[in-house]
């Protein structure tokens, strides 16, 4: 998980949006509960945004240099597909460096 560390090397900023209280964000919630401190641990510098409102879908949105910006749905994810999710778009960021 060495990725993890890399993540303000990689990235601008990560929000996670998702819902207080709806089922679809329950993994999303556990999710952040579980890891947050980590990441930010990890990355001190890094804006890691936490957005819940009401009947949000749970998304996971990383921006790069230049105001470039993807997306994931988190809908149905498990938290471990959210780390790979999260991964990947760290990777995205690696890419786009090079």
């Amino acid at each position: 998980m060495a990725w993890r560390s890399n993540l303000s090397k990689n990235l601008k900023e990560l929000r996670i949006l998702f819902s207080q209280s709806a089922p679809a964000s329950s993994s999303t919630r556990s999710f952040i509960e579980k890891n947050y401190k980590d990441l930010k641990k990890l990355n001190p510098k890094l804006p890691i945004l936490i957005r819940e409102a009401a009947n949000t879908e749970p998304q996971l949105w990383a921006r790069y240099d230049f105001g470039v910006e993807r997306g994931i749905r988190l809908e149905g994810m498990t938290e471990d597909q959210i780390s790979k999710a999260l991964e990947d778009l760290s990777k995205v960021g690696e890419a786009l460096k090079s």
